[in-house]
């Protein structure tokens, strides 16, 4: 089934309480942007937001670590209420180590692939994954038009995924809308991260009803 992650980045606070409730009966993921003006130049939110967004919502939190040395924080963002903790494998010394450290906590863990970060970078890691992340434009900032090279990282990841029989998602993260959405969902994507088509403009829940609708598909 695939899925739809509504990202918090474009929305409002007061957006978001008054249309947590309906986004809830749409779709079963909230992406969360965590940005620490270090490994990114934008700040957005740290462990007081996730957790009173848990408060809120039984919603799966996929929570998305761009701060320098992720490592140092997991257990917080865990028991802040994130279901499961993304982070960029060049911010850590030993990606594996973090990779065990998020499961030990509870957490999923997804891995991420910045717009100039091979495939390469995270296949040995793949089978350990229940998520690989591909950022289809630079990380740190919303409302970016998406990158068509990214589609053959999409295409890539599932293929291995596929010859391998894993079990692990890929999300696709940026610039995705209405005339991007069929062209990565064709490529292979599981869930698609959407910020501005989401929140940018009218009211969050009947877009996501209409991105559902125009694509025949039955987002979970």
């Amino acid at each position: 089934m695939k899925k739809i992650a509504p990202s918090i980045l474009s929305s409002g606070i007061i957006d978001l309480a008054k249309y947590l409730p309906g986004i809830e009966k749409e779709t079963d993921w909230l992406h969360l942007d965590v940005m620490d003006g270090h490994y990114v130049p934008n700040i957005t939110f740290g462990f007081s937001v996730v957790k009173s967004i848990r408060n809120k919502t039984k919603m799966f939190l996929d929570t998305h670590l761009m701060i320098d040395k992720p490592d140092r924080y997991f257990e917080r963002f865990a028991k802040a209420g994130s279901d499961l903790i993304c982070f960029h494998p060049e911010t850590v010394q030993n990606p594996m180590d973090a990779v065990k450290k998020i499961k030990a906590l509870g957490c999923d863990v997804g891995m991420v692939l910045n717009n100039k970060i091979s495939v390469d970078t995270i296949l040995p890691f793949l089978s350990e994954l229940d998520l690989a992340l591909v950022m289809s434009i630079e990380a740190g900032f919303g409302g970016q038009s998406f990158i068509p090279k990214s589609l053959e990282k999409i295409k890539l990841l599932r293929k291995k995924i596929d010859a391998e029989k894993l079990e692990t998602l890929i999300e696709v993260d940026g610039g995705i809308n209405a005339q991007t959405a069929g062209k990565v969902l064709e490529a292979g994507a599981d869930v698609l991260v959407m910020g501005s088509a989401v929140f940018g403009y009218g009211n969050p829940v009947e877009n996501i009803k209409c991105i559902k609708k125009e694509f025949g598909l039955h987002f979970s």
